[in-house]
């Protein structure tokens, strides 16, 4: 038999899980997951994550179809809450048919109509009570062009009605967009409860959420060395907003960057952000655990 290659040996680690770390002694919740786009049962994600103190995930949508997953799941686990919205990306899809939205599938154009249905639908699953969020909404001008900044902005605006007119806290996903993301907050009125999945905003922005009371939730990037600047937004974070997640499959954390992301690996996350803050990682989880209750209700 030939001897593998350096490259086979690099893509097999590449597609092979990391292992589990250290199980946490207090308990927390992954944020924000894709169970739906992850390897495996959801059973045996869960299964996976508890083993390692992870008891609690938020399912999030990111269309109709997989917001209505979500609900699905939350009704069928305990340890499943769901979030349930169209992905920022999406709006345009539906009324231009961009195929370049967030899973770069390409879409018949519908137009308005097309994305007030969806919209509707999204609203009705919003009212279901193990439905805790809406989200993943917000403004991403990394992948939609300048023809598409309009329509993000009425789906973000009728995202953040429906949050308010529901009582769910409302899940963000700002990619490069923060000043309007924040200014369109500002004046429609962010709902009570308010999360920056992902956050990838500096300290400075950081101190602006601060001032308004919004969560950031961190991932895996604010383990990779060259995100200095995301660490100093951490650093200013008040401790009772603070919030974790793995985004998953994506976002893998330091030293498995590049390698399948799952929930089991948020202690690895968390390790590291309670190192940046010189916190005992049980301060952190209790920390965590609390307000991730707090910021979705349950």
């Amino acid at each position: 038999m030939a001897s593998k290659t350096v490259s086979d040996s690099k893509s097999a680690d590449r597609t092979t899980p990391p292992p589990l770390p250290a199980p946490l002694a207090v308990a927390v919740a992954d944020s924000h997951t894709h169970l739906d786009m992850q390897s495996g049962t959801p059973a045996e994600s869960l299964a996976r994550a508890a083993s390692v103190g992870v008891t609690t995930v938020v399912q999030v949508g990111c269309d109709v179809a997989g917001s209505r997953w979500a609900a699905e799941l939350a009704a069928e686990f305990e340890a499943v809450h769901a979030a349930v919205a169209l992905h920022p990306n999406e709006a345009p899809r539906l009324v231009l048919g961009d195929p370049d939205g967030w899973s770069g599938q390409k879409r018949t154009p519908g137009g308005p109509p097309a994305l007030d249905a969806a919209l509707a639908e999204i609203d009705a699953l919003a009212a279901l009570p193990h439905v805790k969020a809406v989200g993943e909404t917000g403004l991403d001008y990394f992948r939609t062009g300048p023809e598409g900044v309009d329509i993000q902005k009425e789906s973000f605006r009728r995202h953040i009605e429906i949050a308010k007119r529901h009582g769910k806290a409302l899940v963000i996903h700002d990619r490069d967009a923060h000043q309007d993301v924040i200014d369109l907050l500002l004046k429609e009125g962010a709902p009570e409860r308010t999360v920056f999945h992902c956050y990838s905003g500096d300290a400075a922005m950081a101190e602006v959420c601060a001032e308004h009371g919004w969560y950031l939730s961190f991932a895996g990037p604010v383990t990779f060395k060259a995100n200095q600047p995301l660490r100093d937004a951490l650093a200013v974070t008040p401790l009772d907003r603070v919030l974790i997640e793995t985004d998953a499959p994506f976002l893998t954390p330091h030293p498995y960057r590049g390698r399948p992301n799952a929930p089991y690996l948020i202690p690895v996350t968390l390790r590291s952000m309670a190192e940046t803050l010189g916190l005992h990682e049980d301060e952190l989880a209790t920390a965590v655990a609390e307000n991730t209750a707090r910021a979705f209700g349950y």
